[in-house]
């Protein structure tokens, strides 16, 4: 004989039972390898200057996004675009992750009415800012390599 009288109780129970045991089992997602030095992100900006210059470039696996302007004169434009694979492996083959670590910044010339270049490159693992590293002429080879690279993909208007 049952412990539970009400036919409805009868069902309800072991469904809830279920439920409960099939929630705190923890489902195996896939998860995919990523390399953690496979690059993710590429960003390319010079700001400052006397007028508030600036060009931002934002470059993804799939994706090309550049803007400029000039702040005191409230200009600014953008434009966007896809990138193919093979631009993108170009992109990235210009860098050497191993490397990057022995590149070195150098203080901002923003305060002097200067123009800092900053490059940006990340991967999942860790994030690269270079703020003015064309000034260390030992190492700054790589990102020289993709800079030029860069003005190759982006319309006339925007190098």
């Amino acid at each position: 004989m049952s412990a539970i009288k009400n036919k409805g109780l009868k069902f309800f129970v072991p469904v809830l039972l279920l439920l409960i045991f099939f929630s705190c089992n923890q489902a195996t997602e896939k998860k995919t390898v990523t390399d953690p030095n496979e690059i993710t992100f590429i960003g390319l900006s010079n700001i400052g200057g006397s007028l508030g210059s600036y060009r931002i470039i934002k470059i993804t696996k799939d994706s090309i996004h550049a803007e400029k302007g000039i702040a005191a004169r409230k200009i600014h434009q953008q434009w966007h675009a896809e990138i193919d694979d093979n631009a993108w492996k170009k992109l990235v083959s210009t860098i050497d992750i191993k490397t990057l670590n022995t590149i070195k910044s150098s203080p901002s010339a923003q305060s002097v009415d200067g123009i800092d270049e900053t490059f940006q490159i990340r991967t999942p693992k860790k994030s690269h800012v270079y703020v003015n590293s064309h000034v260390d002429t030992v190492h700054y080879r790589q990102l020289q390599n993709l800079k030029d690279q860069i003005q190759k993909i982006l319309p006339k208007e925007y190098k």
